[in-house]
């Protein structure tokens, strides 16, 4: 896909959520990629009223596993990984292009071979003391305007 942001969502498992993110995608020109087992059918009616008519203008890429989307990654792409473990405050991390801002599932987050792999590199928005994390969709609306942000 010939997108500046790719929005990668790792096992998703809410439809709402994603139908949302998809609307996002659309908004930004974005591409969303999704990876692994999903929570929910592509057809459910909550994936398609959360993105509301934008979802037939979305680009899209389904893939069957993590490593199937690595394949797909075109080399010196920009792989931005968030999770409530990570080290580093996101508006401390520089973004390039393409760039990857890649989520895991809202209860599980990432498979343990990614936070193995990751580690040190994981992207946190930081949050207040009263909750753990901010939904999924809005941490990836939060990362999308960072990026133009930083590209503006």
């Amino acid at each position: 896909m010939n997108s500046a942001i790719h929005i990668v969502l790792v096992e998703p498992e809410i439809p709402q959520n994603t139908g949302n993110i998809g609307r996002t995608c659309v908004g930004m020109g974005a591409c969303l990629h999704l990876v692994g087992e999903l929570g929910f059918s592509l057809d459910e009616k909550n994936l398609k009223r959360a993105g509301l008519d934008y979802w037939k203008k979305l680009k899209w890429v389904q893939h069957k596993n993590w490593p199937a989307f690595l394949e797909s990654v075109p080399p010196g792409s920009d792989l931005a990984f968030f999770s409530i473990h990570g080290k580093v405050d996101f508006w401390d991390r520089v973004f390039k292009k393409p760039l990857y801002l890649i989520f895991g599932s809202e209860s599980r987050g990432f498979p343990k071979s990614i936070y193995k792999e990751q580690g040190e590199k994981l992207i946190r928005i930081p949050t207040g003391r009263e909750i753990r994390s901010l939904n999924l969709s809005t941490a990836v609306g939060v990362a999308v305007f960072e990026a133009l942000r930083q590209w503006r």
